[in-house]
């Protein structure tokens, strides 16, 4: 082998000059403007780009009066995204929510008792002692969880009175219009009328209690949840057009897709998640999975996905495509 074989090897000719954008970010020389950095996510590469595809696809949603699917999981409600899901529903940006049981429990018990910001590196121990529950960086004394068992007992009383078996969704909606916090993500929904999907209502404190009741006062009552799923799909059906923002994964993600699968597929898709493909999990399922499954429509240019912590990416989001 010669010296030209190697160099060849080492530094192999191009000659044909790509037909993309520069790679170019923001500069911050001169008068800063926020609007103009976000744009400046398109060419910045890595996750910043696709957090750029993101705001452009909602944008394409709304410009299509597309039917809106916001899915999240209950840490969004234990962080402060609560108060910008909240926003969403309170401007009409959304027209459908799918969530968590921990979502309903956390939102209730945030209209009369915040949680506090914590420590990652916290004593587990002495924590159990103290009766604080932690989150990450959040902390949840456990006196919200006894406040939020008296608040339910007298709810399910009147809940319960005159229908035995109920729906997650008139479970939200009813719970919703006893709140009195505007960033309760249930009040907005009920004043709004925005169905909040609860599929898996008894996983978490709410179920505990709903056990405890049942058992204990009155064996009649139940959830039942089929026909939370017959108007999930029915009303899918009848949308022209449909768009999914999945903020995490989980029963709610999957619930948004499957339900569209019966209309075939869901037309604009933005996944933020830091799920991992390789284990095979719903959660870190990348879009185009759903594609072969009929789930979101196979137009190429109709869905992304964000791999990122969604406290960080979501505000930006909503800053960008669902603000005048």
């Amino acid at each position: 082998m010669d010296n030209d074989d190697s160099y060849d090897h080492v530094v192999p000719g191009s000659d044909e000059e790509l037909n993309t954008p520069d790679v170019r970010g923001y500069d911050f020389r001169g008068e800063f403007d926020f609007h103009e950095m976000l744009d400046a996510y398109a060419t910045t590469g890595f996750q910043a780009t696709q957090l750029a595809e993101a705001i452009d696809i909602a944008d394409r949603m709304q410009e299509a009066d597309a039917t809106v699917y916001l899915t999240f999981t209950s840490n969004i409600i234990s962080s402060g995204l609560r108060e910008a899901v909240a926003y969403l529903v309170r401007e009409g940006y959304v027209d459908v929510l799918i969530t968590t049981s921990g979502s309903l429990t956390e939102d209730v018990i945030k209209t009369a008792k915040p949680f506090k910001m914590g420590d990652w590196d916290a004593d587990e121990a002495a924590l159990r002692d103290q009766g604080i529950n932690r989150l990450g960086n959040i902390f949840v004394p456990s006196d919200r969880y006894v406040w939020l068992e008296e608040y339910l007992y007298d709810f399910f009383d009147d809940f319960f009175a005159d229908e035995k078996i109920r729906t997650p969704t008139a479970f939200a909606r009813e719970l919703g219009k006893t709140l009195d916090d505007d960033d309760s993500v249930l009040k907005q929904a009920a004043d709004n009328d925005v169905p909040v999907y609860c599929p898996a209502l008894t996983d978490a404190e709410v179920g505990n209690f709903l056990y405890y009741y049942r058992q204990g006062y009155d064996s009649d009552v139940g959830i039942e949840i089929l026909d939370d799923y017959d108007s999930l799909i029915e009303d899918g059906l009848l949308a022209d057009t449909t768009g999914l923002i999945a903020v995490g994964g989980g029963v709610p993600k999957h619930h948004a897709i499957m339900t569209n699968l019966f209309r075939g597929g869901a037309d604009y898709v933005v996944y933020i998640s830091t799920g991992m493909e390789g284990d095979g999990s719903l959660s870190g399922a990348p879009p185009n999975e759903a594609v072969s499954w009929g789930k979101i429509k196979k137009e190429q240019t109709n869905y992304t996905q964000v791999e990122a912590e969604a406290t960080l990416v979501f505000p930006l989001l909503i800053a960008s495509a669902f603000t005048e």
